[in-house]
């Protein structure tokens, strides 16, 4: 059986995927400082975030995934509200409209070094008061990219999405697969 794939990320959700599709792993915590230059291109920051997670906690001869997940509207980035009058806004902003997650991932192993991105367009319902009231007292809005989980009580939020629901969650579980299946098949298996 293979090593278990080294995550190079605390995020529970990222776990909480990995472990839905029975992919076994490590979490390494990365040592990799983010920058975000205005103006930069979010697909590009994204797969340079990933990678830089990556190469921060990577071990040779073991595969290692990095992620960085982002929320976009307007050419706009909403990442993590500094408290409940910045969620709100956010949540305003996004109420009715579509916005799009991005997420960069790298993935490294003996031989390869792969870098991809993968976008997913959400849609939220137009927001009441009552709507916002609600979730920003449940609190679910903290540490959250856009100010909303949609495997939770977000979930109430969002009117429609097209493209990988996981990639909302936090990692674009399709994609990754893919690219495992192809590259490091001997982590996908289940005994």
């Amino acid at each position: 059986m293979a090593e278990p794939l080294l995550l190079a990320s605390t995020s529970p959700q990222r776990r909480a995927i990995l472990e839905q599709l029975r992919i076994p792993f490590e979490v390494v915590p990365p040592s990799y400082v983010e920058d975000d230059p205005p103006g930069a291109d979010p697909a590009a920051l994204v797969r340079a975030h990933a990678e830089g997670k990556a190469r921060s906690v990577h071990v040779e001869g073991r595969v290692t995934l990095g992620v960085d997940t982002t929320v976009h509207l307007d050419d706009r980035l909403y990442g993590k509200p500094a408290d409940a009058a910045d969620a709100a806004r956010m949540l305003r902003q996004l109420s009715g409209r579509t916005h799009t997650v991005l997420s960069g991932l790298c993935l490294l192993g003996p031989g390869f070094a792969l870098l991809h991105h993968e976008l997913t367009l959400v849609t939220f319902r137009l927001l009441s008061r009552l709507d916002l009231d609600v979730y920003l007292e449940s609190g679910e809005w903290e540490g959250r990219a856009g100010a909303y989980a949609i495997q939770g009580l977000g979930g109430r939020l969002v009117e429609r999405i097209d493209g990988d629901y996981l990639n909302v969650v936090g990692l674009p579980g399709a994609l990754l697969v893919t690219l495992l299946a192809g590259h490091a098949p001997n982590v996908l298996q289940t005994r």
